[in-house]
């Protein structure tokens, strides 16, 4: 029977396992962490420097004065790429940094230092980007390891031992060893429960809704909850293999691998710029080896290399991405990397979490099923019920005073109140012994129309509780974690982009199926834990599926790490799966997904567009440059022009009908 075990919960165990959400994105702590980063620092005065350059250009300053604003911006932001770049070369590779600043001081060379130093100023701040989010996921999978405690309490062991209890480090702990845990306490340990009861919040390991009663015999991970009882727990495994310990693996390895994707522009710029150096060199080496003249040779290889630099072909990339970007943004979606874009668009598996993701994380009432409507009619039970209820901070048990007030009921006071795992609640209300919880309440008196309500609850994936009155069950409440409203549309509108719903989750086949079945999801995976989430989404990609992974909790973060996208829920998300996220619904809105895969998917054929046209005006300005000659000032008006034009066609995906 899909029912939880009932006893008040501490603050450990209910406690959201969310956590960070949005305060990760933004706010103070974001800005100081970035300008520790020299990158950052280094990006930033290029651009300050630049925009004082353009400042003093629009407002006639003397040439002097942003001319060394701008050669300014070039060393500021220029350095290091350049520095970079040499190191390459020492290493007999061409890197597309060094290209781009031998571009700029080219520029600047002819006069055009406002086109150069735009373009340091593009590298400068995409480097530092990169140099942030990789910074911000490593701080975030440090941080995971606070989930386990640092010490635990072992019990005395052998002969003589027995009884005693020492403070141990966590990471000392070996396969057998007894400890304590605490109310309240974290479980340091992957082990056995041996002797105790009560209830565990597994939710940052399994995603499971609602905290579960553990017995002896069960299973229990390091990094989750204890509730209200004592447990002694027998280690099965030492700190390095436990649960939480391969989360962390999993996704700095994922995250790795994730890190060397490039954009296939940038893979275009690699081999591009080895012909461009190759040909500038011959274009000037050859005509000086056969007796030319040096002044106008030098003029025709400068000219070559500024018409045919990628300039034009960058901005044709970039202002498309970066305008689906900051039109995401204002739609409450934040993407990461222009990477995340292109991946996006090739999505053709969208897998998804259950609680938190495809639902709102918190269980609601939605039925009361009264067995004595004569002596006690909905509304009377519920009241009664939740009256009883109201000492308590289980997750159910708000459900059915949130329920009760939703009516309008008035909860009357409730005496007496006691709390047992795996049983629930019993209090004197109004006179009456009301008692609420789990069908064990049900073992002294069974009730045939009970016993039907509560399997009808199991059968829809709900959770359900039973009410005694004096003893004699009077009614069923049904709670349930309700789905979020745009669920279905979003899951049925990535359907018609060819986009395939997946469920994946840690909890119940049963609950999941009803889950699944209201969302419009056909395929369902139950009971997986974290490793099990990535193993499936490495099983499709090697079956040439493109996947994204959707999810929230610490336990999602190894599936988002190894989905070629990996997609947060801003709000609810724990800072792991925000920070190891390539998209972020910072809203919680599932709707906001299949807009953004449309804007991607259409960024990509504006992109495709820019490099045609702009690989065209490079074709005609440099077969001009070779079969004749290429007046200087006309070459920089069509190579700059192309970029004007390019540039302006990408920035059209800004408008608020392009996400419409």
């Amino acid at each position: 029977m899909n029912a939880p075990s009932r006893a008040p919960a501490t603050d450990a165990a209910t406690r959201d396992h969310g956590g960070g959400g949005p305060r990760a994105l933004a706010g103070p702590s974001a800005l100081a962490s970035a300008l520790v980063l020299p990158e950052v620092r280094w990006a930033a005065g290029s651009l300050g420097l630049f925009l004082l350059g353009v400042v003093a250009h629009v407002l006639g300053a003397p040439p002097v004065v942003w001319w060394t604003l701008y050669l300014a911006c070039y060393a500021t932001g220029g350095w290091e790429p350049l520095l970079a770049g040499l190191r390459a070369l020492r290493e007999r590779t061409l890197d597309v940094d060094l290209l781009m600043v031998v571009a700029a001081l080219a520029a600047a060379s002819i006069g055009q230092v406002f086109d150069g130093a735009l373009l340091i100023v593009i590298f400068a701040t995409s480097g530092a980007l990169e140099a942030f989010v990789t910074r911000r996921t490593a701080d975030s999978v440090d941080a995971l390891l606070t989930l386990a405690p640092e010490r635990a309490t072992r019990l005395g062991r052998g002969p003589g031992g027995a009884g005693t209890e020492t403070e141990v480090d966590v990471a000392d702990l070996v396969p057998g060893d007894l400890v304590l845990v605490r109310p309240g306490e974290r479980i340091g340990a992957d082990g056995t429960v041996v002797h105790g009861a009560s209830e565990v919040d597994q939710s940052s390991i399994t995603g499971e809704p609602l905290p579960v009663l553990r017995e002896v015999g069960d299973e229990v991970f390091a990094g989750t909850s204890n509730g209200p009882g004592a447990l002694h727990v027998r280690v099965d495994r030492e700190a390095s293999a436990s649960v939480v310990a391969r989360i962390v693996a999993m996704v700095e390895e994922a995250s790795g691998t994730k890190a060397r994707t490039q954009l296939f522009i940038e893979r275009v710029e690699q081999r591009y710029s080895v012909a461009m150096v190759a040909a500038t060199l011959a274009l000037l080496g050859v005509p000086l080896a056969v007796g030319a003249e040096f002044e106008p040779t030098l003029l025709r290889a400068m000219t070559f290399m500024i018409v045919a630099s990628p300039c034009a072909i960058v901005l044709a990339t970039m202002p498309p991405l970066l305008a689906v970007i900051a039109n995401a943004g204002r739609h409450g979606v934040l993407v990461r990397s222009a990477v995340a874009l292109e991946q996006l668009r090739e999505v053709d598996v969208v897998a998804l979490d259950k609680t938190g993701t495809l639902t709102l994380g918190e269980p609601a009432l939605v039925d009361v099923v009264a067995l004595a409507p004569r002596a006690y009619p909905a509304d009377a039970l519920l009241r009664l019920a939740a009256g009883a209820e109201q000492p308590s901070e289980h997750p159910v048990a708000r459900a059915v005073v949130a329920g009760a007030r939703d009516r309008g009921l008035t909860l009357p006071g409730a005496s007496e109140f006691t709390a047992t795992a795996g049983r629930g609640v019993r209090a004197v209300v109004e006179g009456r012994r009301v008692a609420v919880g789990a069908p064990a309440l049900l073992a002294v008196r069974p009730d045939p129309a009970a016993a039907q309500a509560l399997a009808a609850a199991e059968a829809s994936g709900d959770t359900a509780v039973v009410v005694l009155i004096d003893e004699v069950a009077v009614g069923v409440l049904v709670v349930r974690d309700t789905l979020r409203p745009e669920t279905p549309a979003a899951v049925r509108e990535l359907r018609d982009l060819g986009a395939e719903g997946v469920l994946l989750t840690g909890d119940h086949e049963v609950a999941a199926r009803a889950v699944a079945s209201r969302a419009g999801i056909d395929e369902v995976r139950a009971g997986l834990l974290p490793e099990d989430k990535a193993a499936h989404l490495v099983a499709l990609h090697d079956t040439g599926r493109r996947t994204a992974f959707v999810g929230d909790g610490v336990n999602d973060a190894p599936a988002m790490a190894t989905a070629h996208v990996g997609v947060a829920m801003g709000r609810r998300g724990s800072d792991l799966a925000v920070e190891t996220a390539d998209v972020i619904l910072v809203r919680d809105d599932l709707g906001t997904l299949p807009p953004l895969v449309r804007l991607a998917r259409r960024a990509h054929r504006v992109v495709v567009a820019n490099l045609v046209f702009a690989a065209a005006v490079i074709v005609v300005l440099v077969t001009w440059d070779l079969v004749a000659t290429l007046p200087l000032p006309l070459g920089v008006a069509g190579h700059e022009g192309s970029t004007v034009v390019v540039g302006l066609n990408g920035l059209r995906l800004l408008r608020a009908s392009a996400w419409r």
